[in-house]
């Protein structure tokens, strides 16, 4: 489909966004032709209005699509019909209709020492030293540098050496420079010491156990193990870790705007959300802590 070829090189999605679309679009289409009871094609997709949307979308709803999936689909499908109008030479006008009320959830931050307990115990059960150096290394990139999973992996060989800080590259290829600890680069290069793959300046930093990218599932298997050992919440995911260090950045007395800068998000109401987490966490010091509370 060439709308995913668009995504990809034009809008800058990830692979994994673009896979999601398309499918969407797919779903959209098998979804109209039964609803309809025609082809759906070039010629009548515009021709979609507020009623078949909300059609599609209670069907979605109907298979056991959240709030949050149901709000990310729509907003597939509007992507979408910009598009097939844009290469119709038409200019999009889409059906108004109201994405799903999102129910309001709070990032889980844990606390400093249970991320290190658990970066600690992801590398000591890890089946080989060099794969326990390098989970150790990623875990302490997502808790003490604020990367996603990722920009983690999406690192190259040819960041090395790693100084005081780290050019890294997110969501919509979107630049950043972050902060590197001296724990941090420490365990990176123990990594890169005892690793018996070599790391090229252009291939990825961390690798597989047979020298290849490493798959994303791995870090969240590791995470999910070393959890269940320690007792930990499931909440602790590797994403919580980057929850965990923007929630505390601002405990700390972090400016939003330098937090926005350091997570990489495109908008600050992103950002916002962690002086309601902050907020809660004060909250439930007071409960626990004052005697008329």
């Amino acid at each position: 489909m060439r709308w995913e070829g668009h995504l990809l090189h034009d809008r800058r999605r990830s692979q994994h966004t673009g896979r999601a679309y398309v499918a969407t679009a797919h779903r959209l289409i098998d979804f109209l032709g039964s609803y309809r009871g025609e082809a759906i094609g070039e010629g009548n997709l515009l021709t979609i209005n507020a009623q078949d949307l909300r059609a599609f979308l209670a069907e979605r709803r109907r298979q056991g699509l959240g709030a949050s999936s149901a709000a990310r689909e729509l907003s597939a499908v509007r992507n979408f019909l910009s598009y097939a109008a844009e290469q119709q030479g038409k200019l999009p006008q889409l059906p108004r209709t109201r994405a799903p009320r999102r129910p309001r959830t709070l990032p889980r931050p844990v606390a400093p020492d249970e991320a290190i307990a658990l970066a600690d115990d992801a590398s000591e059960a890890a089946s080989e030293g060099w794969i326990g150096a390098r989970d150790l290394a990623i875990l302490l990139l997502l808790y003490g540098a604020g990367l996603r999973v990722g920009e983690a992996l999406s690192l190259n060989g040819g960041v090395r050496p790693i100084g005081q800080v780290l050019r890294v590259t997110g969501k919509r290829s979107k630049t950043r420079v972050v902060p590197i600890m001296p724990a941090i680069r420490e365990a990176i290069e123990d990594y890169v010491r005892q690793c018996p793959w070599p790391i090229e300046r252009d291939a990825p930093l961390f690798v597989g156990a047979r020298g290849g990218p490493l798959n994303p599932d791995l870090v969240r298997r590791a995470v999910a193990a070393a959890r269940k050992r320690l007792g930990l919440p499931d909440t602790l995911t590797p994403h919580a870790l980057r929850h965990s260090f923007a929630t505390h950045l601002l405990a700390r007395g972090a400016d939003l705007r330098a937090l926005q800068e350091l997570l990489g998000h495109a908008s600050l109401s992103s950002t916002q959300i962690y002086t309601a987490v902050d907020a809660a966490r004060l909250l439930d010091v007071y409960r626990h802590a004052h005697p008329r509370a």
